[in-house]
């Protein structure tokens, strides 16, 4: 059996994940997520990496996710942390191989039920999408406004968005909309956080006002 060190919390498990390597071999993700999450997500991004299977366990997980939305009662087997975390981990291994997910996948929510860190996998999936669109070159930005913006409003977003973009970069725009900004937009590039709402500059009125009174 092969052997990739897992570090959790601030000891290293060991799991089967299909390296012969050790974990001083790690293979650094592009981008560092703190946290739990990012833990076994750059874990998982190594091993992967290593086996070239990257794409595989982005799409896996992608699909445990769908899987987990579609079925209330799967979600609950996952994530309930009263569930008896033996059965728990059995269940799912079976699960995962009936899907015929790859045995990376597999090894990732075994040792994460091991360690009674289920409730974590969305997070986790989405940390190791981060990384994974890290590695393309995808800048990931999340546009927020009061309203939909028309196309024409996108249009000039992406445009000015764009010229930010480094050389063999790509932007992965992510639209929200948030009634309570009343207007404008709260942008996240990347480590940059841009606040233009409405709703800030009526806080900082109010704020000065409190201040000079």
């Amino acid at each position: 059996m092969f052997f990739y060190f897992f570090c959790v919390q601030n000891n290293a498990r060991q799991l089967s994940l299909s390296s012969t390597r050790s974990a001083a071999e790690f293979v650094k993700p592009p981008i560092q997520i703190f946290g739990i999450e990012g833990r076994y997500a750059h874990a998982v991004y190594s091993a992967a990496a290593k086996s070239k299977q990257l794409e595989t366990v982005e799409s896996e997980l992608k699909n445990l996710e769908s899987m987990m939305k579609k079925s209330e009662r799967l979600s609950d087997f996952i994530v309930n942390p009263t569930m008896n975390k033996t059965k728990k981990q059995s269940g799912l291994t079976q699960l995962l191989k009936d899907q015929k997910f790859s045995d990376l996948t597999i090894n990732l929510l075994s040792a994460m039920a091991e360690n009674n860190r289920l409730g974590y996998i969305n997070s986790v999936a989405n940390a190791f999408s981060k990384i994974m669109s890290a590695a393309r070159g995808e800048i990931i930005c999340s546009v927020t406004s009061a309203k939909p913006l028309d196309a024409s409003h996108m249009k000039e977003l992406q445009t000015a968005l764009d010229s930010f973009l480094k050389k063999g970069e790509t932007l992965k725009l992510e639209t929200k909309v948030d009634p309570s900004l009343i207007g404008g937009l709260v942008v996240d590039l990347g480590d940059k956080h841009i606040d233009m709402s409405i709703s800030k500059k009526i806080r900082n009125i109010t704020n000065a006002m409190k201040q000079s009174l």
